[in-house]
């Protein structure tokens, strides 16, 4: 569809009656910062990093400090009230006792 000079100025003609001289500059404005808003988004949507992506699918869709509640609880810890770095610190060292008691207890030989 080819839009000459005339049909577009009486398009203009048509939202200065329909919307008033003082609304069309807001309306322009607002429609550049939606058409900026929706080319930042296009942009940080196709710019993901595609390790990351495999990294995430990996984890099951959980967090770092989820899959530490999730090894704290499967140790036996409640990691209720404690900072990230405990919970590390304390997953890590019973984890570290419970193999060293599987490699020191005795295997049934028949």
């Amino acid at each position: 569809m080819n839009f000459g000079s005339f049909e577009i100025l009486a398009l203009i003609m048509i939202f200065f009656i329909l919307f008033g001289a003082d609304r069309l500059p807001k309306l322009a404005k607002a429609m550049g910062q939606s058409k900026g808003e929706f080319q930042k988004g296009l942009q940080e949507a196709t710019s993901i990093d595609p390790a990351k992506t495999v990294a995430d699918l990996e984890s099951g869709g959980m967090t770092e400090e989820q899959r530490w509640f999730k090894r704290a609880k499967d140790v036996g810890l409640d990691p209720s009230g404690m900072s990230l770095d405990e919970i590390k610190k304390k997953v890590e060292l019973l984890e570290n006792d419970g193999e060293k008691n599987t490699m020191n207890s005795p295997t049934s030989e028949e």
